[in-house]
């Protein structure tokens, strides 16, 4: 599968819109409805940047297709999601929508997905879960880093522009799932062999995708590049958009995410609130199904004399591995740019 195969985008469900792995569109209603996705599990060979191919499964859009990470959903509370999956490989596989804080069951659960058997999860959301999960397979240990997982956003019932009630207010909002990925581990797993005790990481990804710098091949062209992506590049006009960015991290590895151009509020960290916003401009992402909730203002950056309003940052994390691939190509990693329109 070519790496412009990766992502594919998904459809809409009533309110709930589906734009790729990322970028995420809601209009609030005044009514509960039922959101229904099917989702394929999926396995192939993607290429990397240095050229290894590597296999990876997914929660995918069609039977043919292969998305990592899957196209992420959008709900509100009060809604029911019907959320179908197939099971088209050779090995038992589950869905499971995790818990809002570390500790806390799984929303729900598929179940067991025996090979080639269907399975329909229904759940309808409660009052007082809004917030960013991760959905994934958990039947075992490794399944998630191989690609199956993706984002849900839970609304606030009636909201357009906050993460929980009373939070501070946004104009658009985003997911940014990270993953790294061991080669050795992909490989032992398709080979249907003892996966490896160790986990030794060389490709570093944000939704899907790897930043090519200037002069690379694929450097601009936004179907690979997680710099000129729309669904991961973060795009807003100065003193009017302000981001909620939703940072998910289905890998091994703890991140730094570092935003260049201005200080994200820190809105929670594993689905806590915190008790107070802090502005920072580098936020602690934990592995192992780590998350933080952030809003990236739009404001001129405050150092910057005279006053910048149109400019272009980077978003890189500063665990410096992660801006490699295959142990030598740098800048080649989990990283995406910030434009002030």
């Amino acid at each position: 599968m070519e790496r412009r195969n990766f992502i594919k985008l998904g459809g809409a469900s009533l309110a709930s819109a589906v734009l790729g792995s990322g970028l995420l569109s809601w209009v609030p209603r005044s009514e509960a409805a039922t959101i229904s996705k099917t989702f394929y599990i999926t396995g192939g060979t993607i290429t990397m940047p240095d050229g290894v191919s590597v296999y990876f499964k997914g929660y995918s859009n069609s039977a043919t297709g292969l998305n990592v990470p899957a196209a992420s959903i959008i709900c509100q509370e009060g809604d029911t999601l019907s959320i179908t999956v197939v099971n088209q490989l050779a090995v038992t596989h589950n869905f499971v929508i995790g818990g809002l804080k570390p500790g806390d069951p799984p929303l729900a659960s598929t179940g067991d997905i025996a090979s080639g058997a269907t399975k329909i999860l229904t759940y309808t959301i409660p009052t007082g879960k809004a917030g960013s999960y991760l959905f994934y397979d958990n039947k075992t240990s490794y399944n998630v880093f191989l690609g199956l997982h993706g984002g849900l956003a839970i609304m606030p019932a009636g909201k357009s522009n906050q993460l929980y009630s009373g939070s501070p207010t946004f104009t658009k909002q985003m997911f940014w799932i990270l993953n790294d990925i061991d080669p050795a581990l992909n490989s032992a797993v398709q080979r249907n062999v003892a996966v490896p005790t160790t986990f030794t990481p060389r490709y570093f990804t944000i939704n899907g995708l790897f930043s090519r710098p200037p002069g690379a091949p694929g450097h601009e062209d936004p179907a690979i590049d997680a710099l000129y992506n729309l669904n991961t590049r973060l795009v807003g006009t100065a003193n009017v958009d302000r981001a909620l960015l939703r940072i998910m991290n289905a890998g091994m590895c703890n991140h730094a995410v570092h935003t260049h151009g201005n200080h994200m509020e820190w809105l929670t960290d594993r689905g806590t609130v915190r008790p107070s916003v802090w502005k920072k401009d580098t936020l602690y992402l934990r592995n192992k199904l780590g998350k933080i909730d952030a809003i990236f203002p739009f404001v001129p950056p405050p150092d910057a004399y005279p006053t910048v309003l149109k400019s272009k940052y980077p978003m890189h994390l500063h665990d410096e591995m992660s801006q490699t691939a295959g142990g030598g190509l740098y800048q080649f990693g989990a990283m995406t740019e910030i434009e002030f329109l």
